[in-house]
Protein backbone atom coordinates (compact mmCIF):
# COMPACT_ATOMS: atom_id res chain seq x y z
CA UNK A 1 0.00 0.00 0.00
CA UNK A 2 1.02 3.81 -0.61
CA UNK A 3 -0.34 6.81 1.25
CA UNK A 4 -0.05 10.15 -0.73
CA UNK A 5 -0.12 13.04 1.67
CA UNK A 6 -0.01 16.55 0.07
CA UNK A 7 0.21 19.88 1.86
CA UNK A 8 0.47 23.57 0.53
CA UNK A 9 -3.28 24.65 -0.96
CA UNK A 10 -4.62 27.83 0.20
CA UNK A 11 -5.69 31.13 -1.01
CA UNK A 12 -3.44 32.85 -3.60
CA UNK A 13 -3.97 36.47 -5.32
CA UNK A 14 -4.19 36.36 -9.10
CA UNK A 15 -0.40 36.68 -9.74
CA UNK A 16 0.23 34.94 -6.78
CA UNK A 17 2.67 31.69 -6.46
CA UNK A 18 2.06 28.42 -4.86
CA UNK A 19 4.19 24.97 -3.91
CA UNK A 20 1.74 22.39 -3.12
CA UNK A 21 3.91 19.02 -1.90
CA UNK A 22 2.88 15.14 -2.35
CA UNK A 23 4.66 12.97 0.31
CA UNK A 24 4.66 9.36 -0.26
CA UNK A 25 4.87 6.52 2.23
CA UNK A 26 4.38 2.71 2.52
CA UNK A 27 4.76 0.71 -0.21
CA UNK A 28 6.98 3.42 -2.09
CA UNK A 29 10.00 1.35 -3.89
CA UNK A 30 8.40 0.73 -7.11
CA UNK A 31 6.27 4.02 -7.75
CA UNK A 32 7.08 4.66 -11.57
CA UNK A 33 4.72 7.97 -12.33
CA UNK A 34 3.06 10.65 -9.98
CA UNK A 35 0.94 13.23 -11.38
CA UNK A 36 -0.98 16.27 -9.93
CA UNK A 37 -4.72 16.50 -11.35
CA UNK A 38 -7.09 19.23 -10.89
CA UNK A 39 -10.98 19.73 -9.57
CA UNK A 40 -12.74 22.86 -10.48
CA UNK A 41 -15.99 23.26 -8.82
CA UNK A 42 -18.49 21.28 -11.42
CA UNK A 43 -15.76 19.86 -13.83
CA UNK A 44 -14.07 17.03 -14.25
CA UNK A 45 -10.71 16.34 -12.92
CA UNK A 46 -8.14 16.41 -15.11
CA UNK A 47 -4.42 15.85 -15.06
CA UNK A 48 -1.98 19.02 -14.35
CA UNK A 49 1.38 17.46 -14.66
CA UNK A 50 3.23 14.31 -13.93
CA UNK A 51 6.41 13.11 -13.42
CA UNK A 52 8.32 9.42 -14.07
CA UNK A 53 10.66 8.02 -11.69
CA UNK A 54 13.10 9.28 -14.18
CA UNK A 55 12.05 12.53 -14.31
CA UNK A 56 10.51 12.85 -17.64
CA UNK A 57 7.52 15.17 -17.35
CA UNK A 58 4.29 16.47 -19.13
CA UNK A 59 1.52 18.80 -18.77
CA UNK A 60 -1.50 20.21 -19.68
CA UNK A 61 -1.65 22.91 -22.18
CA UNK A 62 -3.28 25.61 -19.48
CA UNK A 63 -0.38 25.50 -17.07
CA UNK A 64 2.89 25.28 -19.53
CA UNK A 65 5.39 28.04 -18.75
CA UNK A 66 3.73 28.62 -15.13
CA UNK A 67 3.96 25.34 -13.28
CA UNK A 68 6.49 22.99 -12.44
CA UNK A 69 6.57 19.69 -11.17
CA UNK A 70 9.43 18.08 -9.43
CA UNK A 71 10.71 15.12 -7.35
CA UNK A 72 13.11 14.87 -4.34
CA UNK A 73 13.66 11.31 -4.34
CA UNK A 74 15.45 11.71 -0.32
CA UNK A 75 12.67 12.91 0.66
CA UNK A 76 9.86 10.81 -1.67
CA UNK A 77 7.84 13.39 -2.29
CA UNK A 78 6.46 15.09 -5.26
CA UNK A 79 6.40 19.06 -5.43
CA UNK A 80 4.17 21.28 -8.01
CA UNK A 81 5.53 24.65 -8.20
CA UNK A 82 2.81 27.06 -9.44
CA UNK A 83 3.57 30.46 -10.75
CA UNK A 84 1.18 33.24 -12.30
CA UNK A 85 -1.60 31.70 -10.69
CA UNK A 86 -5.32 32.37 -12.47
CA UNK A 87 -8.51 32.36 -11.07
CA UNK A 88 -9.15 29.92 -13.14
CA UNK A 89 -6.61 27.55 -11.54
CA UNK A 90 -8.92 27.62 -8.63
CA UNK A 91 -9.68 23.93 -7.95
CA UNK A 92 -8.89 20.94 -5.73
CA UNK A 93 -5.57 19.56 -6.50
CA UNK A 94 -5.24 15.11 -6.06
CA UNK A 95 -1.70 13.98 -6.11
CA UNK A 96 -2.02 10.22 -7.33
CA UNK A 97 0.95 7.75 -7.97
CA UNK A 98 1.20 4.92 -9.64
CA UNK A 99 2.84 1.70 -8.79
CA UNK A 100 2.79 -2.05 -10.30
CA UNK A 101 0.34 -2.71 -7.44
CA UNK A 102 -1.89 -0.32 -8.46
CA UNK A 103 -2.44 3.73 -8.66
CA UNK A 104 -2.87 5.65 -5.34
CA UNK A 105 -4.42 9.13 -4.66
CA UNK A 106 -4.06 11.33 -2.35
CA UNK A 107 -6.75 13.35 -0.25
CA UNK A 108 -6.65 16.30 -2.29
CA UNK A 109 -5.77 20.31 -1.37
CA UNK A 110 -7.54 23.16 -1.95
CA UNK A 111 -6.45 26.12 -3.89
CA UNK A 112 -7.97 29.16 -4.32
CA UNK A 113 -7.32 32.27 -6.59
CA UNK A 114 -8.94 35.33 -6.25
CA UNK A 115 -8.67 39.47 -5.33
Amino acid sequence: QVQLVESGGGLVQPGGSLRLSCAASGSIFGIYYTAWYRQAPGKRRDLVAGITNIGLTNYADSVKGRFTISRDNAKNTVYLQMNSLKPEDTGVYYCKSVAPAGAYWGQGTQVIVSS
